[in-house]
């Protein structure tokens, strides 16, 4: 296990997962349901690497770090990355776990 740590406080999150503290609270306040499934993953990554891409061209995140962040969400969309999405679909109705899941992990 390694520590995280956000505005909350620390939490252990498993060595071998790329989430970080909002995805492991989320595995513990909302279990049930079942997984997203693999085409919304893989939206996640589009739209987190078109993101990247506007933000880049209106000069608001530098290019390195938007390639990045372009890289890393590429394998979010191809499939490459769906071990670490297991925030489940019932949540609280805004998104903002799975949001922050995809954040953590891109």
């Amino acid at each position: 296990m390694r520590i995280e740590k956000d505005a909350i406080g620390k939490i252990n999150v498993p060595e071998d997962k790329y989430w970080g503290a909002q995805t492991q609270r989320s595995l513990h306040h909302f279990p049930a349901g079942h997984p997203w499934p693999e085409v919304v993953i893989s939206s996640f990554g589009l739209l987190k690497s078109c993101c990247a891409k506007a933000n880049t061209s209106l000069d608001l995140l530098e290019t390195n770090t938007s390639a990045a962040i372009q890289k890393a969400a590429d394998e979010v969309r191809q499939g490459k990355l769906n071990q670490h999405f297991p925030v489940r679909v019932f949540q609280t109705g805004s998104g903002t776990h799975s949001n922050m899941n995809a954040n953590e992990v891109i």
